[in-house]
Parts: C-alpha cells; sequence; structure tokens
C-alpha cells in the first residue's frame, strides 16, 4: 500500500465536494480518473498530496513515500522567466534549505540527463518555458515531477493543450513508468487513456473503483458517471447519449 483513503469527505466553503471515499492505491497501479467537471476528481489529487484540509475521515501514507506531481497547463505562468533546466531542477526542493537542495541537484545529474534525452529536451534545456510550445511543456513538468524518482506519479488532464504527436509519446511513456511506480491519472477523455491504463476510478462527488480498463455506458450509469463514451470502428467517431 502506498496512499490510504479511509473514509474520506471534502468541503469548499461548507458544500461537500467529496463524500465517503474509500480508496487505495498499491506499487504497479495505473489508475485512470474520470468524471464530470466539478465532480471532486483535482481535489482527489489534493488530498493525497496533503494539500487539502478534510472534514472527515485520514489519509495513510507508506513510509518516506514520494509523490510526483503533474499539474494541469493552466496552473503555470508562462511568462516567468524560467529555463526547462531551472523547471526540472524545481522538482527537487524541500523546504528551504539551499545546501541540501545543492547536494540533490548534484546527485540528480545523471537522471536529469537521462530524462531530458527521453523527452528530446536536452538540446534545448536553457530556453525559457515560455517559448515553448504545449507539448514540449509539458514534457517539461513530467521530467520535473520525475526528477525525484517518486514511488507515486499523479497527474492532472496531462493532455490538456498538447497534439496528438505528443499526446501518444506522453502516454507511451507513462505505460513504461507504471511498471516501476503507481500512476494516478485524471482525465475527461476515457476514449484514449483506456488503451493505457490498467483500471479506472469514477469520482462524483463520491468514488467507484472498477478494477478493469474497460468500462460501458450502463456502468457509468449505475455509477452516476456522466461522461462521454468513444466508440471505435472504421470511421473514427463519438457516440453521445441522447440529449
Amino acid at each position: 500500500m502506498l496512499v490510504k483513503l479511509n473514509n474520506v469527505s471534502a468541503k469548499y466553503d461548507n458544500e461537500l465536494v467529496l463524500e465517503n471515499i474509500n480508496f487505495e492505491i498499491n506499487s504497479g497501479d495505473f489508475i485512470g480518473v474520470i468524471g464530470p467537471n466539478g465532480g471532486g476528481k483535482t481535489t482527489l489529487i489534493k488530498i493525497i498530496l496533503g494539500v487539502k484540509k478534510l472534514s472527515k475521515g485520514s489519509v495513510e501514507y507508506s513510509d518516506n513515500i514520494n509523490i510526483g506531481y503533474l499539474p494541469q497547463q493552466n496552473n503555470i505562468d508562462k511568462m516567468f522567466p524560467i529555463s526547462i533546466e531551472d523547471v526540472v531542477f524545481s522538482g527537487l526542493i524541500s523546504g528551504n534549505d539551499s545546501d541540501k537542495f545543492n547536494i540533490r541537484k548534484k546527485n540528480a545529474k545523471s537522471k536529469f540527463d537521462e530524462l531530458l534525452h527521453k523527452m528530446n529536451l536536452y538540446d534545448i534545456r536553457k530556453k525559457a518555458i515560455g517559448t515553448l510550445s504545449g507539448g514540449q511543456i509539458q514534457k517539461t513538468l513530467l521530467c520535473r515531477a520525475l526528477i525525484s524518482e517518486p514511488e507515486l506519479l499523479l497527474l492532472d488532464e496531462p493532455n490538456t493543450y498538447i497534439d496528438k504527436e505528443s499526446e501518444f509519446e506522453l502516454y507511451n511513456y507513462l505505460r513504461n513508468e507504471s511498471e516501476i511506480k503507481a500512476l494516478l491519472l485524471v482525465s475527461h477523455d476515457l476514449g484514449t487513456i483506456s488503451s493505457y491504463i490498467k483500471t479506472i476510478a469514477c469520482v462524483n462527488k463520491t468514488l467507484f473503483y472498477h478494477n478493469s480498463n474497460m468500462i460501458t455506458e450502463d456502468v457509468l450509469h449505475s455509477y452516476n458517471c456522466p461522461i462521454q463514451l468513444v466508440a471505435h470502428g472504421n470511421i473514427p467517431h463519438t457516440v453521445l447519449k441522447e440529449h
């Protein structure tokens, strides 16, 4: 067990957004988190990160767990004058101890080189983040999340603002990473992520766990999880519920 939520509830301005969540993340998991806008997906991530106060329940962590986090791109200030290199190494910052940070940075140099070469970012590592494409920014943020070699990686809508080629590269890389660490991926696009993830959690105020990467409209209905389904065939198309 890496993280376990026990009967967890959370509020914003006295409004209950998550209620009675029981959920466990283990090594080797690759969990896709789906659900409607406002259903509590990002709040779930904040709870796991320990930055959202609980109104009820508790969260257990394995000893000395290291958690990586890839935020949504719309939370990134592209005007801030910082390079790819500095963004990635900022993933090693812990507290205000600059001496320990410099030691961690030195020790992580080989991991830094490995990550940036894999993401085709090494040759442009000095470029400012504001000059990058959406895919390059997302790969930079992924390197930042991975530089500390976490046991658990949380990703909040990682395919936002990136093209299909970058999306394909990202998800293939994550599938390989899931063999050595646990991943929790928040997405609205079940059709895309279903071929990469191992299991599904549907969050709509409460949480329903589906121990498979295959899910039907009937199952979604029973989970009270109103999202669109994608049908695969000779002609790519999306099937929407009658409305």
